[in-house]
């Protein structure tokens, strides 16, 4: 019986993959088989993801790429077929936040948040999507959030509320669009995960951990490896009659 999870034979592309969620979604479709593209900003965490990929039996480069600039990822996009050929999963994992009160919040802030997490997406689907379109297969999973369900206590953080929120739309929308074309679209929603950007959260504000932690039914915060293999059964032929579906893991935090 062939195993459903198995990605050998598979590329995946996935942006934000030098650090964090990224690294371990990388980390855990390389293990599966998957050969991997790291789509990085900075290129010295792109090129040590790339030296572990290839750690772990994998091909694997990397690509530098602004996921806000439509004409970056139309060269990231170019240069990833001329090296890879096809792209089978893409993972758009890129993302920022910031905790500034609304009524604070500059343009240039805004702009910036919603030019990364969502602007970028549609960017990325676009551009691989229609790669993936015309070779009639490919999946694809973005990186939502949580808070595109619910509004964060106690931080504020109303641009990334609304970028998350807009990714999960985004995936709904291209996944009604492409479902009989031969494309899965679907998202992730994260809880609070143990990354740098939350430990940092943690560290300047020591009530935003134990607030976090009692409002999470589970009592703790989760890990990268719960987000990554999430993604890994999204882009997998185990979830084959999926599309248009967000997929939250977040210890119960949207259930109260």
């Amino acid at each position: 019986m062939n195993n459903p999870f198995n990605l050998t034979g598979k590329t995946a592309l996935v942006t934000g993959a030098g650090r964090g969620i990224g690294r371990e979604i990388a980390r855990v479709l390389a293990k599966a088989g998957a050969d991997i593209v790291i789509a990085e900003f900075d290129a010295k965490t792109g090129k040590d993801a790339v030296k572990e990929m290839k750690g772990l039996g994998r091909n694997s480069f990397a690509v530098e790429v602004n996921v806000s600039d439509p004409s970056s990822v139309k060269k990231m996009t170019e240069s990833v077929y001329k090296k890879a050929k096809q792209v089978d999963v893409l993972v758009n994992n890129a993302g920022v936040a910031s905790n500034i009160p609304a009524e604070d919040t500059s343009d240039d802030e805004y702009k910036r948040i919603m030019g990364i997490n969502l602007d970028g997406v549609f960017y990325c689907c676009r551009d691989v999507g229609k790669r993936m379109l015309a070779r009639g297969s490919g999946c694809i999973v973005n990186i939502a959030s949580m808070s595109g369900h619910v509004v964060n206590d106690p931080q504020p953080q109303a641009p990334y509320n609304i970028s998350k929120a807009g990714v999960i739309m985004l995936t709904k929308s291209f996944a009604a669009e492409w479902a009989k074309r031969g494309v899965r679209v679907n998202s992730v929603s994260p809880g609070y995960i143990q990354t740098e950007m939350t430990k940092r959260g943690m560290e300047m504000y020591p009530a935003w951990k134990e607030r976090w932690e009692s409002m999470t039914p589970m009592g703790h915060v989760g890990e990268p490896n719960d987000i990554a293999n999430a993604v890994w059964y999204l882009a997998s032929d185990a979830s084959k009659f999926a599309t248009g579906t967000d997929l939250i893991v977040d210890g119960g935090y949207t259930s109260w």
